[in-house]
Order: C-alpha cells, then structure tokens, then sequence
C-alpha cells in the first residue's frame, strides 16, 4: 500500500466529535498513516493535546495562534500558548495573516506572526501558515525576518507560481496541496504544474475544503490519495512517485 502523510487535518473539529476513532481508521486504510494537528486558539488547544495524546505516533501536535484567533487580547492568547511549549510539537502553527474576515486585526496579527516566527526560530521548529488575501504583508514580514532562517509549509496554498518563488528567496518553503486543486477550473491547478514535486506536501484541511468528488460533504484524511492522484496527473507522473516524494518531505520538514 502506498504511504502517505495529512500535513494539516482538524480531527479534534467539533464536526468530528465522537468519531474520531473511525476517523484515524478510515484514514490507514486508505495508507494514511500520520495526520498532523494545527492548533487554533486556547478554546480547542487542549481538546486537540488530548487527541493526540491518545493516538501516539499516528497524530502529531502543533502550537500556534490562528490569525482568525487574534484580537486585541492577542498577547494574552500567546501567553496561554506559551504553557504547552514542552509539550511535544512539530510545528508552530497554524499561523499566518488573513485579511479576509479579519482586516480590521491586521496590526495586531502582524505583531502575532513576529512573536511566532521568533519562536519557532528560537525552537528550531518549521512554521504552518495560514495566509489569506496578505501576501504583499506576509512577504514584507519574511523578508524582515529572513535572516532567522525560517523553514515551513504554506498551507492550503493559493497563491501564483511567482509568489512561490519569492517565498523561496527568503527562506526553505514549501506548500501544502489539498482538495482545492480538484476542483473544476481550479487555478491552482496551473500553478501545481510547475511546482517542483519536492516542495509540495499533501493536506485536507479537514473538515473543511472537501476534493471532488466529494465536494459538499464532510472532509477527512481518508481523501489524500485522491489529492495525490490530481497532482500525479498535472504533473505527469505515477500516483507512487507522489506519494513517496511528498511523505518524505513531510519528514523531513517536521521531523517525524
């Protein structure tokens, strides 16, 4: 069975709630073997610890405040994320901008990034983030901090081929590909194409963007080879050279 590797799934979602057992289980059966857990906020970060706690070695934990999260008690937010730092992570996320619904928290999710690259840079840790209608403001910001070396995954990536390559320029990035990239007429489509295959990792993002042709129902890690088989097509390779490639830069980028 090909191995494949969830780079991003909420499985403590309330959506998920009482079924995450069969959740994991439908997910090795289709050769999910590892699901990564982005932390959100001090409401869900304990529910999320707990999950993975109970699933040693097949869930693996973040720490990071959400950009959705930020507000003007922000500082206070990172304080209470602080407490699990010993905890046993393999990311700071997910993190990131998103003007989106949240514009009007713009300076202080731009402090919270800052406070959270140095962080991981400090814990020698890749970051996940999350980046929504920000890019000009996230670049300026990895730029800034580009002599911290930052490594990490742009997850749920949206933007151009050109805006990879500037990521490239101020640090060892990456971008996570979920089900967005099946959809009908998806630009994302083109941009995959020539994305080199050892900077693309594999996510759902569940429950949340559902690939076809499931789209419009709930998402879970189970869907990730339908994911990898969209990649393999638009870049004209076999579904196992994907599948190989994309696990083992999972490992490499979070340490598993």
């Amino acid at each position: 069975m090909l191995e494949f590797i969830d780079t991003h799934t909420h499985i403590s979602d309330s959506a998920f709630d009482g079924e995450e057992n069969e959740i994991i289980a439908r997910a090795h059966e289709a050769g999910v073997g590892i699901m990564l857990q982005p932390d959100v906020d001090s409401r869900e970060r304990e529910a999320m610890f707990g999950l993975v706690s109970r699933h040693p070695g097949e869930l693996y934990a973040m720490l990071g405040l959400y950009p959705g999260s930020v507000d003007s008690d922000w500082k206070k937010e990172i304080d209470l994320m602080l407490q699990y730092r010993d905890r046993d992570i393999v990311a700071i996320g997910e993190i990131g901008l998103d003007y989106h619904y949240g514009a009007d928290t713009a300076s202080e999710q731009k402090e919270a990034l800052r406070v959270q690259l140095e962080l991981a840079a400090e814990m020698d840790l890749p970051v996940n983030i999350h980046l929504r209608e920000a890019t000009e403001d996230f670049l300026g910001i990895i730029r800034e901090y580009a002599h911290l070396g930052l490594r990490g995954n742009m997850h749920a990536y949206s933007g151009s081929y050109e805006t990879f390559l500037q990521l490239q320029r101020y640090g060892d990035w990456s971008v996570g590909i979920g089900g967005v990239v099946t959809f009908k007429k998806a630009s994302l489509a083109e941009v995959v194409r020539k994305i080199p295959l050892d900077r693309i990792l594999l996510e759902t993002d569940a429950p949340y963007l559902t690939p076809t042709p499931h789209r419009g129902t709930r998402n879970e890690s189970m869907y990730i080879p339908l994911i990898a088989a969209k990649i393999a097509e638009l870049q004209g390779r076999d579904i196992a050279e994907v599948a190989e490639v994309t696990t083992a830069n999972a490992r490499r980028l979070f340490g598993l």
